[in-house]
């Protein structure tokens, strides 16, 4: 019996490395001669680096860059084994969690250290960067992004534009003379996961600013500041980005990287099974097992479920999922053999989410399973 693991963290609970080693002791405890072959896993958010860095030969890189707050701090990135091609976690050095409650502000937020990890890795040599953009603290668009690669950002009346949010509605002029000449050589592969645009209704500041600290003025003054940014982008660089599916992404990273960056969006869990090689880990498999904090209507629109299901329905491999809780809205499985909470009793949020606890709990699940398994296996010879 060969079993793929291929499970997301439980957010603010355990890691895809923890999750993948409880499931293996439950699965042993019923079949110890089981072949369990564990691939970590992220959807492009937080966790990504770690996740394709667990999978692929490569090094962790460390540098020092600048917060959402331009606060110096040390963050990493990889380098894949073919020492060109960089992994970027824009969590690492713009993720919300570095921006401390009270002073949550997309206006001055800024993704200056994306940038800076950039320019660190072409140093290095990398030319191919993929970069997962989930968990952003920021709305500005990229704008701190191409600062910190060299673009300039000036008004109307000819002054240099500072960082945050706050200056889309001050964009007049781009200067692009100090941009290393390598960077238009350099290809971008975005991890992006939702299909918002740049403003509007569904753009990024009325869908998520509110989340980064933004009250209903900031939102509506993010908003109209997107809008004027993306008519700049139009008539200074020739790039009409404002509407594609997912230009919205990460407070308008999405788009502001394909106007300066021609970036490619894709699917964050697809690029990290293909970085994997995760196909390949499905030959043979009797069975996979995959599942994430909490499963609900939106793990399959794009999250980690969504992709390993399709890639098992392509494959003709079983697929189980364990979640910490199901919602109820969630009765179609939509390429999931079978669903499984965790859960064995009522309990608090506080009380599931106590790593020893929820350990417990996995590997009680698990082996619960694989016991059933077990028994229609015998029943069948």
């Amino acid at each position: 019996m060969k079993i793929v693991l291929a499970i997301d963290s439980f957010k603010g609970c355990a890691s895809s490395q923890e999750l993948s080693a409880w499931i293996e002791e439950g699965i042993k405890e019923v079949y110890q001669e089981a072949v369990v072959q564990a691939c970590y896993i992220a959807d492009g958010g937080e966790g990504m680096l770690s996740a394709i860095m667990q999978n692929i030969p490569g090094k962790i890189m460390t540098c020092s860059v600048h917060d959402p707050l331009m606060q110096p701090i040390d963050a990493q990135y990889g380098i894949l084994e073919d020492e060109k091609t960089a992994v970027i976690e824009m969590a690492q050095v713009a993720g919300l969690p570095l921006v401390p409650y009270e002073k949550r502000n997309p206006l001055i937020t800024t993704t200056f250290g994306v940038g800076e990890l950039v320019k660190d890795a072409m140093k290095h040599g990398c030319r191919t960067f993929i970069v997962g953009i989930g968990g952003s603290a920021t709305n500005d668009a990229a704008l701190g992004m191409m600062q910190a690669l060299g673009y300039r950002f000036f008004d109307k009346e000819g002054h240099e534009l500072g960082f945050g949010g706050e200056i889309l509605e001050k964009v007049h002029r781009i200067d692009e003379s100090h941009v290393d000449k390598e960077l238009k050589a350099c290809e971008f592969i975005v991890a992006c996961d939702v299909d918002n645009v740049m403003y509007g209704p569904r753009g990024s500041a009325h869908i998520y600013a509110g989340q980064k600290g933004a009250d209903a003025v900031m939102i509506e003054r993010l908003d109209a500041g997107m809008k004027h940014f993306t008519e700049v982008l139009k008539h200074k660089l020739d790039k009409d980005v404002a509407h594609n599916a997912g230009s919205g992404a990460a407070g308008g990273m999405g788009g502001g990287m394909q106007a300066f960056l021609n970036a490619k969006l894709r699917s964050g869990i697809e690029i990290i099974l293909d970085q994997i090689g995760f196909d390949a880990h499905l030959k043979d498999a009797t069975l996979v097992i995959t599942g994430e904090g909490r499963i609900d209507k939106q793990s399959l629109m794009g999250k980690v479920l969504s992709g390993v299901s399709k890639r098992c329905v392509s494959a003709g491999v079983p697929l189980i999922a364990l979640g910490g809780g199901i919602a109820d809205e969630h009765e179609e499985h939509e390429g999931v053999d079978a669903l499984f909470s965790i859960m064995r009793y009522p309990m608090s949020l506080e009380e599931a989410m106590e790593k020893t606890r929820a350990e417990k709990l996995v590997k009680q699940s698990t082996k619960e399973i694989f016991r059933l398994i077990k028994l229609i296996k015998n029943s069948a010879s």
